[in-house]
């Protein structure tokens, strides 16, 4: 059992390092969810092609009956050549795992006097996002589902973190995919978060805007999160500050929004030429960190597509719902809205049917929320003024965007990727984006970038000396 001992630290003085280990095994170990691995690990193929007779990375034995959750007897993946392809959509299951001494049975020798990290997969799920690869649209699509989703587990009401501790990767996976409305788990990934810092730091740090200060104390498990707004470089340990911190008004939901943002960061800055040089070395490092019953061969088919993914096909979702409660007079749930979540299954997921209960909504009848990221009021009241103008009526400015942006964002918050494309024809200018990082209380969020300060789509339009308009959080 490995234990970590965690120490405060401040970021701001001191620089990511990284140590040499040694080449171990070639392996392609795929770590998606929590952190991105998988995306980080995707262009790695090359060096591990000679290693798919490697020994399989599966760290937990699984019944018969556990197995058969899995599709494991239909093909996922072909040889091309030297490397293997993917042969069909396939749906992953990430989960990523936080488990301390007090909640295994096996206790350290040394009484630490705290509760440490263990590495474990057992336990609690930390992070749970259903990924699929589709071959057929070349998107890879990532639904990340809250810990504190209301469902049903063993006949009881409960929190679908605990399927996980319950009954390991094969209750999880038929948690989710019930959930979901049937939606078929092909394969499944565990990550324990202690390969995660380790990972980070393989790679040398990850940069990241940090959206406000994060500062949190737990001295019952030497959790000291310390930092700062801005633009960071985050080693590991400040990687997983970053990742785990969830005390504020959004609890888990505003932390999924950050693990979004963590993970377009780490692919735009992991999959670089000069960090393949280096995969072998990474993989080697978490290797004992990762349990999968996806075979090397199914690896190397998985992170090839994913190296080939273009940016504005990554599609970033979660899963619909609305907070139960205040937090602090009761168990706080993330109620599943399953009208929503059918409609993106049949979308993003490719199952069953769309639900016509309620008409489409109209592009103009979408609620639009502005944030501003340059500081010019002027360019928010052109916004409004814009919008209106093309027959948009559901506005509202919420809090500013604390990094100044070079081009607009046009987030598809509910994973309204053709309202949002509508939205962006009307505009003509500006990126969308499907994610859920914008204002939770939105259909589309703007992200006002430079770009409009200095655009002017319409002639027609006109600033006014007052426009009226409401703030919303």
């Amino acid at each position: 059992m490995s234990v970590k001992k965690t120490h405060p630290k401040n970021h701001t003085q001191q620089k990511p390092s990284v140590k040499k280990k040694p080449n171990g095994l070639n392996w392609l170990l795929i770590s998606l969810g929590l952190t991105g691995v998988s995306l980080a690990s995707a262009a790695a193929g090359a060096f591990i092609a000679v290693s798919l007779s490697a020994t399989p990375l599966q760290q937990s034995s699984l019944t018969p009956e556990q197995e058969e959750v899995f599709s494991k007897d239909e093909a996922i993946s072909y040889k091309n050549l030297r490397l293997p392809e993917l042969s069909r959509p396939v749906n992953v299951l990430v989960l990523g795992t936080k488990v301390l001494t007090s909640e295994v049975d096996e206790k350290p020798i040394e009484d630490l006097g705290y509760h440490a990290l263990v590495n474990s997969f057992k336990g609690l799920s930390d992070t749970m996002v259903l990924v699929r690869f589709d071959p057929l649209s070349n998107k890879l699509s990532l639904l990340s589902i809250p810990r504190d989703t209301q469902t049903t587990i063993n006949y009881e009401l409960k929190k679908i973190n605990e399927a996980n501790y319950y009954g390991g990767p094969s209750l999880a996976a038929e948690t989710v995919s019930e959930l979901l409305g049937g939606v078929p788990v092909d394969r499944y990934v565990r990550v324990n978060i202690q390969g995660v810092e380790k990972v980070i730091d393989a790679l040398g740090g990850v940069t990241v805007y940090v959206p406000k200060d994060l500062k949190y104390t737990d001295h019952s498990q030497h959790l000291y999160i310390d930092l700062k707004e801005g633009e960071q470089h985050l080693d590991g340990a400040e990687a997983v500050s970053f990742l785990r911190f969830r005390h504020d008004r959004y609890g888990d939901i505003g932390r999924v929004q950050r693990q979004q943002t963590f993970m377009r960061a780490l692919v735009e800055q992991a999959l670089k030429p000069q960090t393949l040089l280096r995969m072998p070395e990474i993989l080697s490092i978490i290797s004992s960190y990762i349990d999968t019953n996806l075979t090397v061969e199914e690896l190397v088919a998985l992170s090839g597509f994913a190296s080939q993914t273009k940016r504005s096909n990554v599609q970033m979702l979660m899963l619909p719902g609305r907070f139960s409660g205040d937090g602090k007079h009761e168990i706080s749930y993330w109620l599943p809205n399953s009208y929503q979540i059918k409609n993106m299954v049949a979308e993003y997921f490719d199952h069953g049917q769309p639900s016509f209960e309620v008409e489409p909504t109209k592009p103009t009848n979408l609620k639009i929320a502005i944030q501003d990221s340059t500081e010019d009021p002027e360019a928010v009241r052109r916004m409004i003024n814009y919008l209106r103008e093309a027959g948009y009526r559901r506005i509202f400015v919420s809090d500013e965007w604390p990094q100044t942006l070079e081009t607009t964002r046009i987030v598809a918050q509910s994973g309204d990727d053709l309202g949002a494309a509508t939205l962006r024809a009307d505009l003509g200018i500006g990126e969308v984006l499907v994610e859920s990082t914008g204002n939770l209380a939105s259909d589309i969020t703007i992200v006002l970038g430079q770009d409009w300060q200095n655009y002017f789509p319409d002639s027609s339009v006109r600033v006014q000396e007052t426009t009226s308009f409401t703030t919303q959080n």
